[in-house]
């Protein structure tokens, strides 16, 4: 092993210190990707959820509420439909970690209750 000198000794620990910002910003990117996964999927249930509640004639905006966990802001309404179906659109705030990337937004459409309808339920 040849001899060492003195001025090279703790120069991998220097450099690793230089490198470490670099991995905090990687590793917060992907969290903050995590974050945008989360937050789509969550928009598109509470969609579900608020459309299925438009549906049978249910406020919509409890239901999404109820649908999205983790201390999520969510905002939901009807959008649209016809009289055969509702369509809910649901906007999730995506949490921020690095960058503000706004909300996600989903929509859904589901058929209104037979009941609704006049119909009787088979």
């Amino acid at each position: 092993m040849p001899h060492r000198r003195m001025r090279d000794v703790g120069q991998v620990a220097i450099e690793y210190l230089g490198f470490i910002p670099v991995l905090l910003i990687v590793g917060l990117a992907g969290i903050q990707i995590g974050a945008v996964a989360y937050a789509a999927e969550q928009a598109g249930t509470a969609a579900r959820a608020g459309a299925r509640a438009e549906s049978l004639g249910q406020g919509a905006a409890q239901a999404c509420a109820q649908a999205v966990g983790g201390g999520l802001h969510v905002e939901c309404g009807r959008t649209g439909g016809d009289g055969e179906s509702v369509t809910v659109t649901a906007h999730v705030t995506i949490p921020r970690i690095l960058w503000s990337f706004g909300d996600a937004t989903k929509s859904a459409t589901m058929p209104r209750s037979t009941t609704d309808r006049g119909e009787a339920n088979p």
